[in-house]
């Protein structure tokens, strides 16, 4: 009785792990190259601005007042949005403005007050890479399909872990590192399996700490925590897209970024980049923001617009406890937590996940059958049957996308594919001669 239990859960996972990994596989190559390349969003960033850094600089330098001015001169009608402390006195200064409904970014020689450069926000390569990686250039659409392909990357994690685990006192080869010696599909198999055991807890850290970014996961996150007796002011937003999305310009004529206010930002000594707004809630009140990548680095000031003087400070050591957590998490997300070893581990898992899928197509197309999909082959019962609707039920209340897909699958299953046996036998949801449904 043990036996058969034990095999019919191996069994089953195997098929989950099998069709999670087809379903994965295309996100999990276009995802992992995005994500190695925002990685180095830093040095990227340089890179960009290698052109505005080093300036020939002689007289006096110009005013903020000035340069803001100046950028929005160049494009009329347009609105300040904020002011990037320059990191340098021969840098140039960065100003974004609102410009026909869209940011730019306006690169300012801070003494001739010359418009070197400017750019829409979304056009710089990094942000397209950042946008791929979250929506895939598409939007909502995207953002959904990115986080069902997260929520069914974490089944086909947790599924591999099962089938991965040592049974019948095996030893190490195969399982902690691969028999080179063996050839074809067992070479292939050691390969995809070492490789996935050594990779598979810095994948779920990536999946889980994505989660709070998502459209459907992060809003429902969102709305819970906003049952309290005030909204909650995170410090990230739903959707990576619009995670810098500014949307209270103020018109060009009332910019006053006095001498002072400047003064005692660049003293206050924020982790750059550092970006001087209006606030939305008291125009009277101009914020100085730390948008280090870093995120235990960031912290936030409101100075009054007259005096310049320091009206409150918040540390992220201040910030509630679950900001604080999905911060760190993030910045280790993004490779910025803990300097080049954070981008190393973090380039080295991405290389492991385009290396996973690829072997997985070899192992798929070498035992895959002239006919049909090549799934594991349904079983006829399962005598486990409890186990997996418990399991299925806490991860659908987990993952409300995985829920709602596994919903979708199942009106499929019985109002179509019941229907078409030919379709069912080729998906393998049954076997020859077998009508059994999808377990």
């Amino acid at each position: 009785m043990h036996n058969s239990w034990s095999t019919d859960i191996y069994r089953t996972l195997w098929r989950w792990h099998f069709y999670a990994g087809l379903f994965c596989i295309p996100f999990v190559l276009t995802l992992s190259i995005s994500g190695a390349i925002y990685l180095f969003k830093p040095q990227l960033d340089a890179l960009a601005n290698r052109p505005y850094q080093n300036l020939a600089v002689s007289g006096e330098r110009s005013s903020a007042d000035a340069q803001i001015s100046e950028a929005l001169a160049a494009f009329p009608g347009s609105g300040f949005v904020s002011y990037q402390l320059p990191e340098a006195n021969d840098q140039a200064v960065v100003i974004t403005v609102l410009d026909q409904g869209r940011q730019r970014l306006v690169y300012v020689h801070p003494y001739s007050l010359k418009v070197l450069h400017s750019v829409v926000a979304e056009d710089q390569f990094i942000r397209q890479v950042r946008a791929f990686h979250g929506e895939l250039l598409a939007g909502k659409v995207g953002s959904v399909l990115v986080e069902l392909a997260g929520c069914w990357a974490i089944v086909l994690v947790l599924t591999g872990l099962y089938l991965w685990w040592p049974r019948n006192g095996r030893g190490l080869a195969g399982v902690l590192y691969p028999r080179i010696g063996r050839g074809g599909r067992l070479f292939w198999r050691d390969l995809h399996v070492v490789t996935g055991i050594w990779l598979a807890m810095f994948v779920l850290f990536l999946l889980m700490t994505a989660l709070p970014w998502t459209l459907v996961w992060g809003t429902a996150f969102k709305e819970l925590r906003q049952w309290g007796d005030r909204p909650v002011q995170q410090d990230w937003t739903i959707s990576r897209a619009r995670e810098h999305h500014h949307d209270g310009a103020m018109p060009s004529g009332r910019v006053d970024l006095s001498e002072a206010l400047l003064a005692t930002s660049i003293s206050l000594q924020f982790a750059p980049p550092v970006l001087l707004s209006t606030d939305r809630q008291n125009p009277a009140l101009w914020k100085v923001q730390s948008q280090s990548q870093n995120r235990p680095l960031r912290a936030d000031a409101w100075l009054d617009g007259q005096s310049g003087d320091v009206v409150k400070v918040q540390t992220f050591a201040e910030r509630p406890w679950v900001d604080r957590v999905i911060g760190i998490g993030v910045a280790a997300h993004e490779g910025q937590l803990f300097g080049w070893l954070n981008q190393l581990l973090g380039a080295l898992t991405a290389l492991g996940l385009v290396f996973l899928a690829i072997s997985g197509v070899v192992l798929w197309r070498k035992r895959k059958p002239t006919f049909g999909l090549g799934a594991p082959a349904a079983l006829p019962a399962v005598s486990s049957k409890s186990v997996f609707i418990a399991i299925t039920v806490i991860l659908a209340v987990l993952l409300p996308m995985l829920a709602i897909s596994l919903l979708l699958l199942w009106l499929l299953e019985t109002l179509l594919l019941r229907h078409l046996p030919g379709a069912r036998l080729w998906l393998g949801l049954v076997g020859p001669g077998d009508d059994t449904k999808i377990r």
